[in-house]
């Protein structure tokens, strides 16, 4: 089924991926076509897709008056992937598996900004569980900057079985919690093959998540409030798990010239 992307970074990197189908290329009138523009109508005639220039109310409704910048693009499904995918592209890189499994959150903001952390620091693949959970919808590819359209996301009908499977490959499952019988960051060392699971937000984790993790960790908090939310914690935990492989794949700007 077709839908529109919107916002003006999601649209380039759906374009850059290049791992959908696209139909068509829609610029509010009277946009300029300098800087992230040009870039996207530079991309879309690369790759043969029709542009047309519409009043900015089209693209309001398309978009249901988010902020999309003046800019909309009519693409077909995202790609979604095996769980066994997800495991290939580790071993395609010569990497051990590091997977983000999302445990029924709800919020596309939320998701959206776990997505694109997960992008910068190279997770090998993010799990969701089919209903009940946000998939990548556009408002969850707005809310990533377009970072999941490079992603290797698997939709699961069980998430439970699916972390039962990556067990058996050899992952750790390390939950994000709070409360007893739980480590502090600093005392697990993430450097391992390793899937962070992320509960909901509100619930957290859901019980049978909680127990067929093979680790709990949290993070300590001295302030007021007791709890942070899900997308400032989990990208935390991503970063911590990146560092502990010594940022892996990462190649300093200084290297790049």
């Amino acid at each position: 089924m077709a839908e529109y992307l919107y916002g003006r970074w999601a649209v380039l990197e759906s374009l850059r991926a290049g791992r959908r189908q696209f139909e068509q290329l829609l610029l509010a009138e009277g946009i300029e076509e300098k800087g992230t523009v040009t870039d996207i109508i530079e991309a879309a005639a690369g790759r043969g897709i029709n542009m047309r220039r519409v009043p900015r109310r089209v693209i309001d409704d398309l978009s249901k008056d988010a902020n999309h910048q003046g800019v909309a693009l009519r693409v077909g499904e995202y790609p979604y992937v095996s769980l066994e995918d997800t495991l290939s592209a580790a071993r395609n890189r010569n990497e051990r598996p590091f997977l983000l499994v999302l445990d029924l959150l709800k919020d596309p903001q939320n998701v959206g900004a776990l997505l694109r952390v997960a992008d910068a620091v190279g997770v090998h693949g993010v799990v969701l569980q089919e209903r009940r959970g946000v998939d990548v919808t556009p408002a969850v590819v707005n809310a990533s900057s377009g970072a999941v359209e490079h992603l290797n996301v698997a939709v699961v009908t069980n998430l439970v079985t699916a972390m039962r499977s990556l067990k058996e490959e050899g992952v750790w499952l390390v939950g994000l919690d709070i409360g007893p019988d739980t480590a502090t960051l600093d005392q697990v060392d993430l450097n391992m093959p390793v899937a962070l699971v992320l509960g909901s937000e509100g619930e957290g984790l859901r019980r049978l998540v909680r127990e067929t993790c093979d680790l709990r960790i949290t993070l300590p908090m001295r302030g007021h409030v007791l709890s942070l939310n899900v997308a400032t914690a989990g990208s935390i935990a991503l970063y911590a798990a990146w560092q502990a492989r010594k940022w892996e794949g990462w190649t300093p700007p200084t290297a790049r010239a």
